[in-house]
């Protein structure tokens, strides 16, 4: 029995490690197609496009007033965009706030105590409000009331969406309005990197990038026929991802302009927001695993698109299957004395101190000196380590609990912002606000 069992673990171990090479192996191709300077494949166009921007706010009278006056300052014709802010089940002042800025506002509450709450239900509620939205604007774009955009943003898409035959969907650059502290450096070397050697590569190579939850254009027309907003998982810009790609509609990425977004920087905070995140993309994986199967076999989608977006469906499980790996060579530590946690070569030390050079520390430096003009600095070595460490660690708990959580897609926790709105942006540009008024 005893030989049958350590059998069985060591095969355990030896499939997680197979898993987790060739998610690294497809993540080391991917990377080559990220460098180089130029990032913009479109011609400029004159505005044309008409957007719909909704912002869904949930108690955010401390920060909804900076992206108000960011959308009015925005270098687009006035009469081609239209922004609403969401005031959902608010308790505060968000709604009076952004009405005395001149903004417009749509007030949303539950039917009853018990009814689910959250942003995707929040956007249901707005677009049915609005009514025939699909006959007067071209794209609708989303953003978190504690954004801040590029103010080229609504004319740098519009030109894209012409110029690339008017895609269904077109996400920007995400970046960070804030990187103090380990928490929140953590998050911003994450979206850095992703941004030019994840999102990017993938754009290059004709496949859909990710859909980040804010600061993405969508096809009104695509969005009516169907039937709204109607996804309502906890991560619902990964499941619209998901099925459009399933449909084989195309999701473009523009490295060219950007929406900055206000990371946690406690690490109670990150572990809520990752939980949620996991339990979300959980569930959306395990939906839609055979849809996926059948769009290959259907031809709605290429091999390509299809190893792209399982690798990118089940890319969390790197975390569970480093756990399961530790737990089945501790197991067999127990079961068979002598048998070491972890098998130790000076050739394989070499191997992964060249990996993780590579894929965590030179990729990240490339594209903070190519995207955000920043140098390489051997101070900020130190927190780079250590935020990787912290991170693999509390990741590995993060999605093990999203997994055993993943059925339940009805309770939202906000995150609580720790910083105020008006701060120094990160990146290339920044964004010039009017004076607030008095």
């Amino acid at each position: 029995m005893l030989p049958l069992l350590t059998g069985l673990l060591r095969m355990v171990g030896m499939v997680c490690a197979a898993c987790l090479g060739l998610m690294m192996v497809y993540q080391l191709v991917l990377s080559f197609f990220g460098f180089g300077r130029k990032v913009k494949d479109y011609q400029d166009h004159d505005p044309e496009s008409r957007f719909l921007v909704l912002v869904p706010a949930h108690n955010e009278e401390k920060v909804i007033g900076d992206i108000v006056r960011n959308l009015q300052a925005m270098d687009y014709p006035k009469e081609l965009y239209d922004f609403y802010i969401i005031a959902d089940n608010c308790t505060d002042a968000t709604a009076e706030t952004a009405r005395k800025l001149g903004a417009n506002v749509i007030e949303t509450r539950k039917e009853t105590e018990d009814s689910p709450t959250g942003k995707p239900i929040a956007l249901r509620k707005a677009l049915l409000a609005l009514g025939d939205y699909q006959n007067r604007y071209d794209l609708m774009m989303i953003f978190d009331a504690d954004n801040l955009m590029d103010t080229n943003m609504f004319r740098e898409v519009n030109s894209q969406y012409l110029d690339k035959g008017r895609p269904d969907f077109i996400q920007c650059y995400l970046g960070a309005k804030n990187k103090k502290g380990v928490v929140a450096w953590f998050y911003y070397t994450g979206y850095t990197l992703t941004n030019r050697f994840f999102d990017l590569a993938k754009h290059r190579l004709g496949l859909n990038c990710a859909i980040g939850g804010t600061g993405f254009a969508m096809s009104t027309k695509y969005l009516y026929e169907r039937g709204g907003w109607t996804n309502m998982s906890l991560t619902e810009d990964f499941e619209i991802q998901v099925e459009a790609t399933l449909e084989g509609r195309r999701i473009l990425w523009n490295h060219v302009t950007r929406v900055y977004d206000e990371k946690p920087t406690s690490m109670r905070a990150s572990i809520r927001q990752k939980i949620r995140w996991g339990q979300g993309h959980w569930y959306v994986a395990f939906r839609n695993t055979g849809k996926l199967f059948r769009a290959l076999g259907a031809g709605t989608i290429g091999f390509g698109e299809f190893l792209s977006l399982l690798t990118y469906m089940y890319s969390i499980s790197a975390y569970v299957l480093t756990a399961l790996q530790l737990l089945t060579g501790l197991a067999l530590a127990l079961l068979a004395p002598g048998t070491p946690l972890v098998s130790f070569s000076l050739e394989g030390l070499v191997w992964g101190v060249l990996l993780f050079g590579y894929s965590y520390l030179f990729l990240f430096y490339v594209a903070d000196w190519l995207d955000n003009g920043i140098a390489f600095s051997l101070k900020t070595i130190p927190v780079m380590i250590g935020g990787f460490v912290a991170n693999m660690i509390v990741g590995v708990f993060n999605q093990v609990v999203g997994l055993l959580r993943f059925r339940d897609q009805q309770h939202w926790d906000k995150t609580e912002h720790a910083i105020g709105a008006a701060q120094t942006i990160h990146g290339v540009k920044t964004v010039k606000l009017p004076p607030k008024a008095a």
